[in-house]
């Protein structure tokens, strides 16, 4: 009798397929749409950490560039004035919009304050831009383990 059931289990055994395809294939509805919703949430998310790689060098040398140039200006206004009009660093935007609402307004009252102001603003502005995708990122990385359990 034992030798029946070994003989059972070992033509069982070699006669299924466990391929990825294969338990895929044979796999319920609800774990199929779980597994294909994992595999392009996983495609979307290194696309973005991609996007954010490639973003971050183009920032850091652009801001190199710009502080260089910056300190090495004789005066602020001056730099202001030769900056291109087709600008894509965020510091270089930040400080272009900081020193157009400056010149413009010329009094003197509470320009500390307003130029503080003008400084956040355009910050954020710039940080806003930047961070496109991290809520997403976040949200798949701590609701996927759970995703993929719930389609096992």
């Amino acid at each position: 009798m034992e030798a029946d059931i070994s003989t059972q289990a070992v033509g069982l055994a070699s006669s299924a397929d466990f391929s990825i395809i294969n338990l895929f294939i044979r796999a319920d509805i609800i774990v199929k749409s779980v597994i294909i919703i994992l595999i392009a949430c996983s495609i979307y998310s290194w696309s973005v950490i991609l996007e954010k790689i490639k973003l971050f060098r183009k920032i850091n040398k652009s801001t190199e560039e710009f502080e260089t140039k910056f300190w090495n200006s004789k005066s602020a206004e001056s730099f202001y004035n030769n900056l291109p009009s087709n600008i894509d660093d965020p510091m270089a935007l930040v400080f272009k919009d900081a020193m157009q609402n400056l010149l413009k307004r010329r009094s003197k009252i509470d320009l500390n304050n307003r130029i503080n102001t003008m400084l956040e603003t355009g910050i954020e502005k710039q940080m806003s831009k930047i961070s496109k995708g991290y809520t997403f990122l976040a949200t798949v990385g701590s609701t996927a383990p759970f995703i993929g359990l719930f389609g096992t």
